[in-house]
Parts: structure tokens; C-alpha cells; sequence
């Protein structure tokens, strides 16, 4: 919106706003009178009704009193015919204790007929409105009972409307308009007045069609369904004259403001012309100042920004360059690598050149509490010693100096350096600002980062704020202090440090998962075919052996059907255990899916093998395993395994060989009778061919057994691994 829109706007708001605010309030205040004269009509209609009807009850209680009163049964009709013929009541009833009826007055209204207490037979509309007392012999029996009835017609009803002075309507029981028994509404305004009384409840009153709706009954006292209406007393044009009034003083204000605003405007439109000038980037444009008023006032500041707009514009032009570099260099380095050292040395390089600063560092919190540094730059003479520490020496307890408050509170701090705080271990420096890092997500946990695998447990206070590390930048160039802009760009840099963090050790256990069994913990097939193929590998590289275990737990489906699968979980976890327990740190044991398990044995010959097999059918057939049966008793589930031994290379060529080779005797062990161990049958020899062998061998100088020499060597060595794979599982025997 243009200014000169703007003025006529604000000028019609200050003109129309109290016309409309008159309106509305003419208007609001003649609907309030009306509902509240309306609201009070009804109220006074609804008493006269349940007066009415009330009064109508006590009559017909005291006719059915007269008869009642009769001791003798011969006299009752004449007393219930003088009742009637008084007009105390238009039928008299008696019934006797059963409910069959003695005696009625001839040409009484029909029923059902609505109790003055509120009972009502089943089934259509009220006809009459009856009182009931009780009938008694003078000894106190009951002997029945008396109702006098009074015929609820349109003339009843018209009655009512005539001693309210409202629309009364009585409901049936049927739904829609042939719901209504009798009304004294109009034709034209019957259907809405219905629909409106559906709407309300109680003692509320609504309107509809410029009527007020009001339901009364049933209730005690007054026991019709009755809807009272009443016509508001708004005028029907009156909307209409506030709207005509509206309307015009609106033309007159537009006429009026869009003339004020054109006379105003017109000495900012050269300046508007500059200002296009300088939005295109012309910086050079500048307004004459013809005048010391308010608009030449602003045209002279116009030309003051112009001058200083330009020369901040040369400066940022080479700080975003200088930034679009660094950026570049943290965006290549967070996607292209996992070394989280390399990004954190790129993040705390790129803050130091974006801030000024001459030093920094990067400390992440360990399991212990303790913010340990992980990469430093520039504190070169800035330690208490002259020697040049690991970044791994700067440790600060957390809550401690500087950087252990920051990761304590999850605040950030800058200011000048204070030498008291010198004793926690902190790199001396004039000024500085720290910035925490929290894992993404943990502010909206509640200041707890993502309860992961892989996630050192914090400390006291960092636990609460959530903190995984901080980075501290010290001493800015050409400046006293580190202002709120160096505030805001250090919490950039520290947020991608934070996910720089959380991707690395979301990888590192995303990597680990998809190599265990989540069951049993121990390593998946999908690692078992990665491991045999190393481990073959490495024998025939470096001439040793392999022997490869593979493990069946016996009878298990028993387990299962007797105690339950929970019972069966619990045993392979347990078995699983036993395993890790009896093995050294360099096998690997496996999972190879159901009850079935494979254990690796680098440099271990046949013998040493036989030895492990012995063990751990041992192990598992001398300790049953505890678990919960059915019905939660626990109990003792005995175990067996059997085993089935294959040596690469005596046994097979490759590793999906020597696997077949294992799983052939573990076939073999379980048609032997289970709960043992057998060796793998050696292959076919191929065609012999005699070969010199050089006369008066040595044994290898590390005594570790050879591919293709005799199985002398034990189980009992151990070797390192060959290539990258995750760290073992097993805590070595």
C-alpha cells in the first residue's frame, strides 16, 4: 500500500471508527433490550404456566380426595358423578390394587393421560392431565386408587397463551412438525420455533426468525412438554438506517481523506524517486534538500545513508566472500567424511577466521562428566607450562571456570577474562565467548539429548542442560570485546558441530546394528559372511589355520513348546553368554539364525578346536538354564549342544567351504545322539604327486600352527585381526 493509501486509511479509521463503533453499539444495545425484555416476557409467561397448571393439579387432587374419601364402595360412582358434574374434574377414575379399573365417569377424555406427578404411559401424546390419590380403608389397606382427569385440548392450551400472553405450543412424543398436539403459533413460524426449542435445555432461551424460544416442562409441578414463544420488539428497518448511516458518512470520509492525502504526498515523491533509485542499486542517488522541515529533514538523512550504505556494502561484499569460503570448506567436509576430528578441526578453523579470533577450542563431554579437548588451535603459550599439550590435556570438570559453567547452565557466556577462574585448567587469554552444543532434538526432550547406544552419560548439571560439548574462542582481533553478532555466528558454528557430533556416533551405531544379532548381542550372519571370507583370507596369507565351530542348541523346539518362545529367548541369551565366556578375545562368535550359532577360531588347528567344543558342551550341559515357565514359576531348563568342527585349509578351500564342512559335522554330531562333537570328514584327496621336501624341517620359530602342517598346536594363541571390523564382543577366556 502506497503512503498516500496509508494516510487515506488512517484518516477514514479516525473518521469511520467511532461511526462504526456508534452503530455497533445503537445496534448491539436494541438487540441486548429486546433479548432482555424478551428473556423477561418469558420468564413471567413460563411462572404463569407452572401457576396455572399447578392450580389445575390441585384441583384435580382434591376431586380425587372427595372420592376417595367415600368409605362406601356403593357410593363412589355418585360421588365421582358429582365431582365430575361440578366441573371439579371432566373424568373421574378408580382402580383397585391390581390395576383393573372399577368404575370411570362415561365420556371422559381419552388417554394417555400425563400424571400431575410426572409419570407418563407409553406411547402418544398427552390427552389429559390427571391427579392420583391413594384409596384406603379405614383400617389403612390400600384398596387402589382415585384419578381425576382434566382434558389437555386447544382449548386448554389457548387458555394458557391467553393467561401468558405468549405462543404456547405442547409437544407429543413423534418427531418433526406432527410432533406437535396442540400450538397457538402461526403456520409461518411454527417450523422454526421447533427447530429452535430442540436446541435448548432448562431455562435457556434462544431466538430465530425475530422470536424468542423458550422450552418449560416437563418438570415437577408442571409435567407438559410446552415451548412458549414470543415476538422481539426490535424495529424491523433499524439494521437498515445504521447501514444507510454507515454508508454515507464513508463517502464523505473517502471523498475528504483522499484529498488530505494527495496534498500531503505530493513533496515525497522526489524522495520516493531516489529511494527506486538506490533500491536498483544506484548508491550514488541524492535528494536536493529544498526545505527544514520534517521532509527535509529525512531527505537529508536519506544522503547520510546512501554515503554509509556504500561503504558497508564494499566491506560486507568481502565478508561474504571470505564466509561463502569457509562455509564451502565445512560443507565439503561434513559430507564427504565421518572423522569427526577433521570436523571439528574444519568447524573451530572456520569460526576462528569468521570471528577474528586468535585461538579456540572444541571440548566434547566424556563418560566421566569431564569436558576433554578435542581440538585446539592457536593456545600455543597460553598454557601454564612452555610445553605445546595434546588437545587431550585440556580437561575442565563440568560446572568448573568458564567452559564448565557454559556446559553446565546451556548458556553461553563472553566477557573478559577473569585470573581467578585461571585454576580449572583453562588456557589463559584477555577475552572470550563459549558456546554450547547439545545433541538436535534434546530441547525438545527436555534438555536430555536421545537416550542412544553410544551416547556418554553426562554429568550432573549437563545432564539437565543437555549439553555434548562446548566451543570456546579467545582473544578477538582488533577488538576489546566479543559482541553479540561474534555471539551469533559462534552459535552457527557450534550447531554443526553438534550435528557434526550426533551424525558421527548415529553412524557409529547405526554400523554396529547392522551387524549384531538384537537378541542375543552376538554378531549376525550378514558379519559372519564378511568375517569368514577376512578371516580365510589372512590364514592364506600369512599360512595359518582357521577353525570354524558350528553350534546347535538340541531339542530346542521342546523348549518352546514346553515353556513358551519367551522361555526359548531366554535360553539363547544365556547360551550366548556362555559362549562369549568361553572363547578368546580374538574369535568372533556368531549367530547364524533360530538355535543355530558359528564361533570363528583363527590360528587354531583341529586340536585346539576339539578343546573349545569340549568346553562349552561343558559349560552349557552342566548348568540348566533359569527361566520364568508358565504362570511365572521358574524353572530350570536343561541344555545341550552340539557341535560340528571344520580347519581351513584341511577341511575345505574357501570360507562358504569350510562352513558346509562345519554344518556336515554338526549333521554328523546330532545322528551320533546329540550333545557332542564331531570333526569334519577331510576332503578327497586329488591325484597325489610326490613333491622334495627339504630334509630336516624346524618347526615355525612362533610355534603357531601352519596350513598343512600336523595339528600339534593348541587353542589356547591368540592373533590380531586383519583388516577394519567393528571391536570384538567377547571378554576372552
Amino acid at each position: 500500500m502506497t503512503l498516500r493509501g496509508r494516510l487515506t486509511a488512517a484518516f477514514l479509521a479516525v473518521v469511520l471508527g467511532p461511526v462504526l463503533l456508534g452503530a455497533v453499539f445503537v445496534g448491539s444495545t436494541m438487540a441486548t433490550l429486546d433479548r432482555s425484555r424478551s428473556t423477561e416476557r418469558l420468564s413471567l409467561a413460563a411462572a404463569g404456566v407452572r401457576t396455572s397448571v399447578d392450580a389445575l393439579c390441585q384441583q384435580l387432587r382434591a376431586a380425587a380426595d372427595a372420592v376417595a374419601l367415600v368409605t362406601d364402595p356403593a357410593a363412589r360412582p355418585r360421588a365421582a358423578d358429582q365431582v365430575v358434574g361440578r366441573g371439579l374434574a371432566a373424568a373421574v377414575q378408580v382402580t383397585d390394587t391390581a390395576g383393573r379399573t372399577s368404575y370411570a365417569t362415561p365420556g371422559g377424555p381419552g388417554g394417555p393421560w400425563r400424571d400431575c406427578a410426572g409419570d407418563l404411559p407409553a406411547g402418544g401424546p398427552v390427552r389429559a392431565l390427571a391427579a392420583r390419590v391413594q384409596l384406603r380403608d379405614p383400617a389403612g389397606a390400600d384398596l387402589g386408587s382415585v384419578a381425576a382427569a382434566q382434558p389437555v385440548d386447544p382449548a386448554f392450551v389457548a387458555r394458557l397463551a391467553a393467561v401468558t400472553g405468549v405462543a404456547v405450543t405442547l409437544l407429543g412424543d413423534s418427531a418433526g412438525t406432527d410432533r406437535v398436539t396442540h400450538t397457538t403459533e402461526t403456520r409461518e413460524v411454527r417450523e422454526a420455533v421447533l427447530a429452535a426449542a430442540d436446541t435448548v435445555d432448562g431455562d435457556r432461551v434462544t431466538e430465530t426468525d425475530g422470536r424468542y424460544v423458550r422450552r418449560v416442562g416437563p418438570s415437577p409441578g408442571q409435567p407438559l412438554p410446552l415451548v412458549l414463544s414470543v415476538p422481539g420488539e426490535r424495529p424491523p428497518d433499524l439494521y437498515a438506517a445504521l447501514v444507510g448511516a454507515v454508508v454515507l458518512a464513508a463517502l464523505l470520509a473517502v471523498v475528504a481523506a483522499w484529498r488530505l492525502a494527495r496534498v500531503t504526498t505530493r513533496p515525497l515523491v522526489e524522495l520516493a524517486g531516489a529511494v527506486d533509485r538506490v533500491a536498483h542499486g544506484d548508491l550514488t542517488a541524492r535528494v536536493p534538500v529544498r526545505s527544514r522541515d520534517e521532509i527535509g529533514r529525512l531527505a537529508d538523512a536519506f544522503n547520510r545513508m546512501t554515503r554509509e550504505t556504500g561503504s558497508y556494502v564494499a566491506a560486507l561484499t568481502t565478508s561474504r566472500d571470505q564466509l561463502r569460503g569457509h562455509l564451502a570448506v565445512l560443507g565439503d567436509t561434513l559430507a564427504s567424511t565421518h572423522d569427526l576430528q577433521r570436523i571439528l578441526r574444519v568447524i573451530l578453523h572456520s569460526a576462528i577466521a569468521a570471528t577474528g579470533a586468535r585461538a579456540g577450542a572444541v571440548l566434547l563431554l566424556d563418560a566421566d562428566g569431564v569436558l576433554v579437548g578435542r581440538c585446539v588451535e592457536g593456545l600455543d603459550g597460553r598454557w601454564p607450562t612452555n610445553e605445546r599439550p595434546d588437545p587431550a590435556a585440556l580437561r575442565v570438570p563440568v560446572g568448573a571456570g568458564v567452559v564448565g559453567t557454559v556446559a553446565a547452565t546451556g548458556e553461553p557466556l563472553c566477557g573478559r577474562w577473569d585470573p581467578a577462574q585461571a585454576t580449572t585448567g583453562e588456557p589463559s587469554c584477555e577475552t572470550y565467548v563459549a558456546v554450547p552444543f547439545a545433541a538436535p532434538g534434546a530441547a525438545e526432550l527436555g534438555g536430555r539429548g536421545p537416550d542412544r547406544p553410544g551416547h556418554p552419560p553426562a554429568d550432573g548439571d549437563a545432564a539437565a542442560s543437555g549439553a555434548l560439548g562446548v566451543l570456546a574462542l579467545y582473544d578477538r582481533v582488533g577488538a576489546a570485546e566479543f559482541d553479540d553478532d561474534d555471539l551469533v555466528t559462534l552459535r552457527t558454528f557450534a550447531g554443526h558441530a553438534a550435528v557434526a557430533v550426533e551424525n558421527v556416533r548415529v553412524h557409529e551405531e547405526a554400523q554396529r546394528l547392522s551387524l549384531t544379532d538384537p537378541l542375543t548381542g552376538l554378531w549376525n550372519y550378514r558379519y559372519l559372511r564378511e568375517s569368514i571370507r577376512r578371516e580365510v583370507e589372512r590364514a592364506n596369507r600369512f599360512g595359518r589355520m582357521l577353525s570354524v565351530l558350528a553350534l546347535d542348541l538340541d531339542r530346542f523346539k521342546n523348549v518352546n513348546d514346553t515353556w513358551g518362545h519367551a522361555a526359548g529367548d531366554a535360553v539363547l541369551v544365556e547360551f550366548a553368554r556362555r559362549v562369549r565366556g568361553e572363547i578368546r578375545e580374538v574369535d568372533l562368535a556368531f549367530r547364524h539364525g533360530g538355535e543355530e550359532f558359528v564361533v570363528l577360531l583363527p590360528e587354531t588347528d583341529a586340536r585346539g578346536a576339539t578343546i573349545v567344543a569340549e568346553r562349552l558342551g561343558a559349560v552349557v550341559r552342566g548348568h540348566p538354564v533359569p527361566v520364568d515357565g508358565h504362570g511365572g514359576e521358574p524353572v530350570r531348563v536343561p541344555v545341550t549342544v552340539s557341535i560340528g568342527i571344520a580347519v581351513y585349509p584341511d577341511h575345505a578351500a574357501t570360507g562358504q567351504q569350510v562352513l558346509d564342512a562345519a554344518d556336515d559335522a554338526l549333521y554328523a554330531a546330532k545322528a551320533a545322539g546329540r550333545d557332542g562333537y564331531r570333526l569334519a570328514q577331510p576332503p578327497d584327496p586329488g591325484p597325489a604327486q610326490e613333491i622334495p621336501v627339504v630334509a630336516a624341517a624346524v618347526s615355525p620359530p612362533d610355534g603357531l600352527p601352519r596350513a598343512g602342517a600336523p595339528d600339534t598346536a593348541g587353542a589356547g594363541q591368540g592373533g590380531a585381526s586383519s583388516g577394519p571390523h567393528p571391536p570384538r564382543q567377547s571378554r576372552g577366556r
